[in-house]
């Protein structure tokens, strides 16, 4: 018969389980810090052999790391899904910057539709709450409070989605996005009337999730994303503009 007696898990097991859950969930984020030795058997109700047990397999597994005189923390994995030099590449030319928007309109549009059905009402005082703050950044013009509240907006609607696979795809993304790769959020919140703008396309979209309305959430995920792409097209061939215009300039000025 195809049967085996049931062994009982073991505590290091079950403490595993919990932290590679929370790690899955993006519940615990890369790069932070797990609470002491003392204090996180405390919280988990086990010994501290079997604690440690647990996190030395999951260092094994290289999703946590230990620093020396710091602690236990989430391993950096986000980003690894893109190569140094795929990275390289993607800095380096135009296509790939309106591509990664499009990437995110389709992504973000199916995250919002998903929010809008899925999520608890709690996930929606989160979106809710975040969109209040960039309200509040709004009046104070902070392009880094305006930049950083935007990604947390995006990122906390793509959370309410609640798909693991989603949720880290799109943090590596929104990673790459951070660093600079893609484009320079912070340019787009320079000039007043994209700002104004901006701040009333995350407002629909904001509207639209706490009425849930999946149809209208996507579409104004997809509205939004079609404005930053004009706009940055607008952008670069602003900068092209200039480019030329101050060659003409010169070439005047050097003629006496």
């Amino acid at each position: 018969m195809p049967f085996e007696k049931i062994q009982a898990e073991k505590l290091s097991q079950a403490v595993q389980g919990q932290i590679e859950q929370l790690i899955l969930r993006g519940i615990l984020r890369p790069g932070e810090r797990l609470p002491s030795e003392r204090e996180l058997s405390d919280k988990l109700g086990v010994s501290r052999p079997s604690l440690r047990e647990a996190v030395a397999e999951l260092q094994d597994r290289g999703l946590l790391v230990s620093r020396a005189g710091a602690g236990i923390f989430v391993a950096e994995v986000l980003g690894s899904a893109f190569s140094p030099a795929l990275i390289r590449l993607f800095a380096d030319h135009d296509e790939a910057v309106f591509d990664y928007i499009d990437f995110r309109r389709d992504m973000e549009g199916l995250a919002a539709e998903r929010a809008a059905r899925l999520a608890s009402d709690t996930d929606l005082k989160v979106i809710d709450t975040i969109f209040h703050k960039m309200e509040a950044a709004h009046s104070k013009r902070n392009p880094d409070d305006e930049a950083r509240l935007d990604a947390e907006f995006h990122m906390s609607i793509i959370e309410a989605s609640h798909n693991v696979i989603m949720l880290h795809m799109m943090r590596s993304m929104f990673e790459l996005l951070r660093e600079g790769v893609f484009y320079n959020r912070r340019v787009m919140f320079k000039q007043r009337t994209t700002r104004s703008a901006l701040l009333d396309q995350h407002r629909a979209i904001n509207d639209a999730l706490q009425a849930r309305n999946p149809e209208a959430a996507r579409a104004a995920v997809v509205a939004h994303m079609d404005y930053v792409h004009r706009a940055l097209s607008d952008q670069q061939a602003s900068e092209r503009h200039e480019q030329i215009a101050r060659r003409r300039l010169e070439h005047e000025q050097g003629r006496g």
